[in-house]
């Protein structure tokens, strides 16, 4: 799927076709550059999926946990990771397969642990600074 221009004020709509994309999967990769609206992006998908808590971005605490209808929805942020060991010593893989959505913020250090199904979405940065354009793959390894 891709979207072209989006603007803030649609982004409550744009989660939901995301999630409505893609039903079965649990585990969506971020891959944006810093400030693009990776978390901003996040918090409405768990608003979509009955998330009351406030969403902020982990960055210190690796991964927050929400809880959604008796759920929980995992918001991870490897963006400090200085080595895949970290990712590995929280506990990354039970959270992958829990079976409740993931969302990861910055994958690069992780990448290659991935299970082999996942939804990539890329945001990028165009011209207008209060746009964005959003490209959601589902990767099948």
């Amino acid at each position: 799927m891709k979207l072209t221009g989006v603007e803030l004020t649609q982004l409550d709509d744009i989660a939901r076709k995301i999630l409505e994309a893609y039903p079965a999967e649990r585990i969506f990769v971020f891959d944006a550059p810093m400030g693009a609206g990776k978390t901003t992006l996040i918090t409405r998908l768990c608003r979509e999926l009955g998330v009351g808590d406030e969403v902020a971005s982990p960055t210190f605490a690796i991964v927050n946990v929400y809880s959604a209808g008796g759920d929980e929805v995992f918001h991870f942020d490897f963006y400090r990771l200085e080595n895949v060991e970290d990712a590995f010593e929280i506990g990354f893989y039970e959270y992958l397969d829990s079976g409740n959505y993931c969302f990861l913020e910055w994958p690069g250090i992780i990448e290659n642990y991935l299970p082999d199904s996942y939804v990539k979405i890329r945001i990028l940065q165009i011209d207008d600074p209060d746009k964005r354009d959003i490209e959601t793959a589902l990767i099948n390894l």
